[in-house]
């Protein structure tokens, strides 16, 4: 049983990501498109930019939220056209420009005038120069926070997006408190995934992923709506914390966590005390190609920015029918898959990064090999509090509705 009233899914996506161009003037070190200095050839043009909006639109109300990233959107000269009109036929529109010149004060008021629901700035650690390493660009941690700033006066809500790999996690807590000194109130965090610019030598080891992970959920306790990329996970932690809180049942005593989750909970103490509010943990069940889908600079259709295998062509085949007819797209949505993660009780609300398991091992339906869990855990967990016979969906119900076993 799946609780009432979920996005449709099998339908159509919840999110949309378009990426407009590959060109950036940043050379950021894990970029996932390998960014250029100049737009690339083949890209889609004008019209095919509004026919691919148009294409959004056919899957009908309540439409799919549309992103426009890259690269950076603002290197394409037809960014405002292509923005007004997708704004105009009724779409929510979100922005992830990149911090450079071309993002100025008057840029954003503008953006907020148009009606674009949200901004994401990208911002990797609370240190400036870790940041401005990882940029590429000296200053740019400095120029964020201005531009970040100016949105928020100009009524444009904006949401920081953080890279965790091996350069940045060791300072979560300084982002933390400098997205809440901002008084920024989402939190997109991405787990690395090798592909692009982004080496294996970035990433996290599965023990430390689980600490991440842990320590995500109270840095939500903070005020800060918190939600991962490639960290499905993340679902799994919420819910099993969730639980125990419900039961008053000690979650240490049931979750085991490692010395980077104690060095990263110290440290955030120190600079911003106990937390005190409810958790505010997204975990919509979305992933890779499941109420997600990512369209390429030049039209082609993947399940996620960090999964190169393409589904079709939005210049031959409309999005919809890709998205709905797409034979491993189907695949992914009905969690088919092997291994551990095909066993695990939390294969379709989590079903592990589909883009690290290809990245690593080249199967797109294998074990994320960045967790650690055991299938059936959790279930013996529901028969030592008696609640044995629930399905992980029943107890999202449950949970949501503010009342347990």
């Amino acid at each position: 049983m799946k609780p009432r009233g979920r996005w449709p899914y099998e339908e159509k996506p919840l999110i949309v990501f378009w990426e407009s161009t590959k060109a950036c003037l940043l050379a950021c070190k894990h970029c996932r498109a390998s960014a250029l200095t100049e737009p690339e050839e083949g890209e889609l043009d004008t019209r095919e930019s509004m026919r691919l909006v148009d294409q959004v639109v056919e899957f009908g109300k309540p439409y799919p939220i549309f992103i426009i990233t890259g690269g950076d959107p603002l290197m394409r000269r037809d960014f405002w056209e292509i923005l007004e009109y997708a704004i105009s036929q009724g779409l929510r529109v979100a922005v992830a420009p990149s911090v450079t010149p071309l993002l100025t004060g008057e840029v954003v008021r503008r953006m907020a005038r148009m009606g674009v629901a949200r901004i994401s700035i990208s911002i990797d650690s609370g240190v400036p120069e870790v940041h401005d390493a990882i940029r590429g660009i000296p200053g740019t941690f400095k120029a964020s926070l201005k531009i970040i700033r100016r949105a928020l006066e100009a009524g444009l809500p904006v949401q920081v997006n953080t890279v965790v790999m091996r350069p940045t996690v060791e300072t979560l807590p300084r982002m933390l408190k400098t997205i809440i000194d901002m008084g920024v109130d989402v939190w997109e965090v991405f787990y690395v995934v090798p592909t692009g610019r982004a080496a294996s030598l970035l990433d996290l080891r599965p023990h430390e992923w689980e600490d991440v992970t842990n320590y995500l959920y109270d840095a939500s306790r903070y005020g800060v709506l918190v939600r991962t990329v490639e960290g499905p996970m993340f679902r799994r932690i919420a819910l099993t914390r969730r639980l125990l809180e419900k039961l008053r049942i000690p979650w240490e005593s049931k979750m085991e966590v490692g010395p980077l989750y104690e060095r990263l909970i110290s440290e955030t103490v120190k600079l911003l005390g106990e937390p005190e509010g409810e958790p505010m943990a997204q975990t919509t069940g979305t992933r890779d190609g499941k109420g997600v889908v990512f369209v390429s600079n030049k039209g082609d259709v993947y399940p996620s920015g960090f999964l190169p295998l393409p589904a079709g062509n939005v210049r031959v085949t409309s999005l919809a029918k890709i998205y709905r007819g797409s034979r491993y797209l189907i695949l992914l949505r009905k969690a088919e898959f092997r291994g551990k993660c095909g066993r695990c009780e939390f294969k379709d609300l989590c079903g592990g990064s589909r883009a690290r398991a290809y990245a690593y091992t080249g199967d797109v339906l294998g074990d994320d090999p960045a967790c650690l869990y055991e299938p059936g855990s959790f279930s013996a967990l529901l028969d030592e509090v008696g609640a044995s016979g629930l399905s992980v969906y029943e107890l999202v119900e449950r949970l949501g509705r503010g009342r347990i076993l």
